[in-house]
């Protein structure tokens, strides 16, 4: 693993840190105007992070993983910005939980991507292993 993998893979868990903490501490009915500011940080982040991991191989399976991955990291910018209208009113019918849709989804698409992208990897090098022989 390379120096950028190992940065990109350090601030991609700090800003999923900084999603995870200010939506636990807005579900237990803390209220604290910095959180949205720190979970719009953490879902900026991402995305950031999604953008400049590129898969390099020639699998297109992963690549379209790699796209989904970045789609859920911008499932979480949504989130943010339905987070923050919430709370200046921009929508005149919002319920102040709308953005839970959109982190739910992104919550979704990034999960299945970890254990499908690790899965088809694993299957992609015994292949080439199996070719070897």
């Amino acid at each position: 693993m390379d120096k950028r993998t190992k940065i990109l893979g350090i601030v991609l868990s700090v800003s999923m840190l900084m999603i995870m903490i200010p939506v636990l501490l807005n579900l237990l009915m803390f209220r604290y105007p910095w959180l949205n500011y720190a979970f719009a940080v953490g879902a900026i982040g991402t995305l950031v992070v999604r953008l400049l991991d590129k898969y390099q191989g020639d699998n297109m399976r992963i690549k379209r993983l790699y796209r989904i991955s970045t789609v859920s990291a911008i499932c979480y910018c949504l989130s943010a910005y339905l987070k923050f209208s919430a709370e200046l009113h921009f929508f005149p019918y919002a319920t102040g939980y709308d953005w839970l849709g959109f982190l739910m989804a992104g919550a979704a698409l990034q999960i299945y991507t970890a254990f499908v992208i690790g899965y088809v990897e694993k299957k992609e090098l015994k292949n080439k292993m199996k070719n070897r022989e």
